[in-house]
């Protein structure tokens, strides 16, 4: 009887024990392939897709004119509401150009846009509330995002329509400050509001004491949702953003699928979730002017103190041309990451820097671990295939940790300067990279890897070379 009760026991603890694994106690390195697709269909078991009500709130009907010179500002905001009130839906916007300010989604709408309608978004600032948000990983007060959300659920933006930022180099891309964005010497630009915030971060004002907004150039993003819940994007075209295009804050629950995402602009990432838990990130297409995706979770104390990591990702049947990285973690990533699977992509681009890439620093801190990806097709790209560095930005006392990464079946066509790059501390060496059945033609170096632990090549051929793990590092 003894006996039994043990075994129960023991079987109750083995339970918790799986419970808090797929919750906050990430295990180490995956046995086999089929054991890391295993945790990953388990996270994708976890996302659902929001559900509305079956109605409809035609923005026309509001007073919204679609001749591409009114301003729809309040048009829409009347529609959402009383799609809101009552109880939810769609609000449509049919074919027409649709000039407005930002748009605020309330809880169980979705913003429906029609193949042959397109929302165009002010250029004037003064257009643009002030807005609790987050700026390149510091909470503060700016302006808000085009499309914006602060603690709802229930959220969408589908359909097959445009949503265009309307910036360009005479438009938001001036403040960054470059002249090749249309930045004039002499005017004014973000640098000293970017200081200011990092110093506010740095001595832990309080975020809603962080004010920005007119007179500081700090660009919003396209789309922002902050502590929302259940959020979907789906078949939209997204063009010219000031800044991020989709940056959902704090979220749980997200779907970013069949997104078309283009611009060349200063930052204009495709997709950045920052400190965001079971992320579906599907069939979409990104051509952009920096991180096509770039997992986030806040920066230096802002994301150390939320203690809230990236968690539970799934990337898969994308698209990637133009961009620093096609799927990056950072730089922003002091709350760490884990558990990001990506897989069935396809990249090239001889302005793609990398394929993963791995930025963080001593001034963020923080562990990000249990990356999972196979099945990626190369055409080109012009750094590296695996990117890891410590050193992004300026050091700190934070010494961050990387580990238990599982690259299969990547194949590269044209690659670049390197195979697989990694700078990492030598009290923190790159822990547990695991490459299986890849292919890397025509780099200039195979591997650049200063301090790294436990390196395992099987079937790993760069410019016709299997490589030998045990040459790795050797002078």
């Amino acid at each position: 009887m003894g006996s039994i009760r043990n075994i129960f026991l023991l079987s109750m603890v083995l339970s918790f024990l799986s419970t808090l694994s797929g919750q906050n106690i990430s295990p180490g390195m995956w046995n086999s392939r089929a054991e890391a697709e295993m945790e990953m269909e388990a996270v994708r078991k976890q996302i659902k897709a929001p559900g509305f009500k079956n109605k409809d709130y035609d923005v026309t009907q509001y007073g919204a004119l679609g001749n591409g010179a009114s301003m729809n500002t309040e048009a829409f905001k009347a529609a959402i509401e009383a799609c809101h009130k009552g109880g939810g839906g769609r609000v449509v916007v049919p074919a027409g150009i649709y000039m407005t300010g930002p748009i605020y989604l309330k809880s169980n709408v979705n913003l429906y846009i029609d193949e042959s309608a397109v929302i165009m978004f002010s250029q004037d600032p003064k257009d643009y509330p002030l807005v609790m948000s987050r700026w390149e990983g510091m909470d503060c007060i700016n302006y808000s995002a085009q499309i914006y959300a602060y603690k709802e659920k229930n959220i969408a933006v589908t359909g097959g329509g445009t949503i265009d930022g309307n910036a360009n180099n005479s438009a938001w891309w001036p403040w960054k400050g470059k002249e090749e964005f249309g930045y004039r010497k002499g005017d004014p630009h973000q640098a000293k509001a970017r200081d200011a915030l990092h110093e506010m971060m740095h001595q832990r004002v309080d975020p809603k004491q962080r004010v920005f907004g007119d007179g500081h150039y700090l660009r919003p993003s396209m789309f922002q949702s902050y502590e929302c819940e259940n959020v979907l994007i789906s078949g939209v075209r997204l063009m010219n953003s000031p800044m991020w295009f989709i940056a959902p804050v704090l979220c749980e629950n997200v779907i970013i699928e069949k997104v078309h995402i283009e611009a060349h602009g200063p930052n204009t990432d495709g997709c950045d979730p920052d400190a965001c838990k079971n992320v579906l990130i599907k069939d979409c297409y990104f051509n952009t002017g920096d991180d096509c995706i770039a997992i986030k979770s806040g920066r230096d104390e802002d994301g150390r103190d939320r203690k809230q990591a990236a968690e539970n990702h799934i990337i898969e049947g994308c698209k990637m041309e133009d961009g620093h990285g096609g799927v990056v973690i950072g730089s922003e990533i002091a709350g760490g990451a884990r558990n990001i699977f990506i897989q069935n992509c396809n990249m090239s681009s001889p302005d793609l820097w990398m394929i993963l890439r791995i930025k963080t620093s001593s001034s963020r801190g923080g562990v990000i671990e249990n990356i999972f990806m196979k099945d990626i097709e190369v055409g080109q790209y012009r750094d590296a295939a695996i990117h890891c560095t410590m050193f992004y930005e300026k050091p700190g006392e934070f010494i961050p940790a990387v580990r238990n990464i599982w690259v299969e079946n990547l194949k590269v066509s044209k690659g670049g300067k390197f195979g697989v790059f990694a700078n990492t501390y030598p009290e923190s060496p790159l822990k547990n990279l695991k490459m299986v059945n890849c292919q890397i033609d025509g780099v200039d170096t195979p591997f650049s890897m200063d301090h790294f632990k436990n390196l395992e090549l099987s079937n790993v051929v760069v410019n016709g070379k299997l490589m030998d793990q045990n040459e790795v590092g050797k002078k």
